[in-house]
């Protein structure tokens, strides 16, 4: 089995080099992008792909891994998506139907094993600082390394693992002792 980033390197001169990839990162991605924007899923994963097809050239491994690459073209995609929900519902002067779409902690509570614990979890996620927040779900939900959620946030590997302290810190020092036990050391 070839690596990730020689099949994208590859995939550059032979065009179904890039095949293997998708097959290999389309549930992660169609993960990462249904927690995030539950009803646009599918279209934005065709979109990632296309997006990854057509910039496949401007992938550099010493940048990181190419799932980390990966991931942060959905990061974009979803960014882009995000956007033109928020333009249209300002256009309609009222809430879009997908205007959720742009809070992704409203399924944090589905994610939870023990329900007493979302809201208090829930609070203290959307209290991080986005940039903290997304380094670590990226890490809890999606099961990215530090060095490749940020390679999909766009920060040096030092950066991310400064920010995934403090957050993981914060998320600690937040939390009450009985949530603190409940839950199973994934923010620890």
């Amino acid at each position: 089995m070839d690596p990730d980033e020689d099949l994208l390197a590859r995939s550059a001169r032979e065009p179904t080099a890039f095949e293997p990839l998708v097959a290999r990162h389309s549930q992660a991605l169609h993960g990462y992008l249904v927690r995030r924007a539950p009803g646009a899923a599918d279209d934005l994963l065709s979109e990632v792909w296309l997006q990854a097809y057509a910039h496949r050239k401007t992938f550099d491994a010493a940048r990181g891994s190419a799932r980390g690459w990966l991931f942060g073209v959905a990061g974009n995609v979803l960014s882009r998506h995000r956007q033109a929900v928020a333009r249209a519902a300002a256009r309609e002067q009222q809430p879009h139907p997908d205007a959720t779409t742009a809070d992704p902690w409203q399924a944090v509570d589905q994610r939870l094993d023990a329900a007493a614990v979302g809201p208090e979890l829930r609070k203290k996620l959307a209290e991080l600082p986005e940039n903290e927040r997304e380094l670590l779900l990226l890490v809890a939900w999606e099961q990215l390394t530090p060095a490749e959620a940020a390679a999909a946030v766009g920060v040096p590997a030092g950066t991310a693992r400064s920010r995934l302290h403090r957050a993981r810190t914060r998320l600690r020092d937040g939390l009450s002792r009985t949530t603190r036990t409940t839950l199973t050391g994934d923010f620890a």
